[in-house]
């Protein structure tokens, strides 16, 4: 492998600082290179080159926005027998502590991003003159990625839509359950989709959603500090809702009062917000339920009993 990196990073030097991390998906290890310091993330699945391949393009959607700081990513590699590499710079990071409200801040503005560029775009074809050619402010107006980003190893299908209830209905919540019913064949949570989800569009009637940038997979072990501010990686990233993001957040922990204060102060609350926060929390077990088997069954059925009241 060291050999692999020597040549796909055109450096003389490669040498292991003895810096290492991973999680329940992939490892990692840092080298120092003739260019600076670089981390490597490992995975030996065949999918892993899919894999890598969304995470690299979510951390480059991320850091275009200049609203949160990510890891720069360098490449992805395939290894020769199987699996690949995702390469990106090193950075030392802490636990998140001092900088949990900038975190809130800065991802309300990755949040925002989006939307202001709507409102830039429409208030520049406005003028007198322009509108006839490109804009200079690139926007999205659909939910989707253009590539498959992965929450977990599982893929997600981000095929673009217009509108959300239908993408995240259909291409989250139907896809993660048509996973269960393959593995396990579960009658009650086929039974509960059925009824949840002729319910789901009541939960979004008194609002509009606008397609926002997220990171996918905002955990607190994708989140850190470093010298000069928060960092977030391994993202998932799509557009949608920005309450979606906060579902997972408020799950494992990891978060205090103060970035939720920060996010809030610029992204209020709105009607109903309790509701689609289990919803959204809702695909996260499902998630769980499908990478992990059935330690996540009961948290995913009680959120669906809940939500088809």
């Amino acid at each position: 492998m060291e050999a692999l990196l020597k040549r796909e990073l055109c450096t003389s030097v490669l040498k292991s600082t003895g810096h290492s991390g991973g999680g329940c998906i992939s490892e990692g290890q840092s080298y120092d290179t003739d260019t600076g310091r670089v981390f490597v993330k490992i995975n030996y699945k065949k999918e892993a080159r899919r894999m890598f391949d969304g995470e690299m393009a979510s951390l480059e959607a991320i850091m275009s926005t200049n609203t949160v700081k990510t890891p720069r990513p360098v490449k992805v590699v395939d290894l020769e027998r199987s699996g690949a590499l995702l390469v990106m710079e090193h950075v030392d990071m802490k636990r998140l502590n001092k900088y949990s409200a900038k975190l809130g801040e800065q991802l309300a503005d990755l949040h925002l991003y989006n939307k202001r560029q709507i409102e830039k775009q429409n208030k520049e074809l406005q003028i007198v003159g322009k509108g006839s050619g490109q804009s200079e402010f690139a926007s999205v107006n659909k939910f989707g990625f253009h590539v498959a980003t992965c929450c977990g190893y599982i893929p997600q299908v981000n095929d673009w839509q217009d509108d959300w209830v239908s993408f995240y209905s259909q291409q989250r919540l139907q896809h993660q359950l048509s996973l269960v019913e393959q593995s396990y064949g579960d009658r009650e949570a086929r039974e509960l989709w059925a009824k949840l989800q002729l319910k789901i569009h009541q939960l979004f009637t008194e609002i509009e959603v606008y397609p926002a940038l997220l990171h996918g997979d905002l955990w607190g072990g994708n989140v850190a500090e470093c010298s000069d501010g928060p960092i977030i990686f391994d993202p998932a990233s799509f557009y949608g809702h920005s309450e979606y993001e906060l579902a997972i957040a408020g799950m494992f922990g990891g978060f205090g009062s103060s970035f939720y204060s920060a996010y809030h102060e610029k992204i209020p609350k709105t009607t109903g917000f309790a509701r689609r926060h289990q919803l959204y929390q809702l695909f996260h077990y499902l998630n769980h339920w499908n990478h992990f088997a059935g330690g996540y069954r009961d948290s995913s059925l009680r959120i669906m009993k809940d939500l088809a009241k």
